[in-house]
Parts: C-alpha cells; structure tokens; sequence
C-alpha cells in the first residue's frame, strides 16, 4: 500500500460516513436510503473479496468487524425498507 491508495481509502471511508450520517438525519429519504444502502453493500463486497477472492487480507478482528458491521447494516436496512414502503402507502392512503 502506498500513500496515495491509503488517502483514496480514506476519503472513501469519509464519504461513506457523511452519506451514513445524512439518512441517519432524514432516513424517509428514499434515494439517500439507498444510496446508504449501497454504501454498506459495496464495503461488503469490498471486503469479502480481499478475503476471499484477492487473498491480500486475513480474517483477523480487523477485517471481521467491518464485515460484521456491514453485513448487520445490510440486514438491518433491508428489513428497515419494508417499514419505509409500509409508511409511505399508509401516508398514500390519508391524503386520498
């Protein structure tokens, strides 16, 4: 790793955490959940195949809790959009 891909990691991950904090504040926007989403789905991804796929990282406890972070945040907000599609057609439903 050199200094330039550390800093690009970096601003990513600041990205990422701005993007998190921006549907924590307004989580009924649709487009910013998911994106949010995709967010978590893609660290998955990314990790999952530096274990499995590139062998460049093992399963210590410092790429398992981002993994287990991203993997609890994907499940968590697949079940978290039902409840969002729920609201917005009981929403529907009182302005007719």
């Amino acid at each position: 790793v050199n200094g330039l891909q550390a800093r690009t990691f970096g601003v990513w991950t600041l990205l990422a955490s701005v993007i998190r904090c921006l549907c924590a504040i307004d989580i009924r926007n649709r487009t910013l959940y998911y994106i949010t989403l995709f967010t978590f789905c893609l660290a998955l991804v990314h990790f999952l195949s530096e274990v499995f796929i590139y062998d460049t990282a093992a399963l210590t406890i410092g790429v398992m809790a981002p993994l287990m972070v991203a993997s609890f945040s994907v499940l968590g907000m697949l079940i978290g959009l039902q409840y969002l599609e729920v609201e917005e057609l009981s929403q529907n439903k009182k302005k007719n």
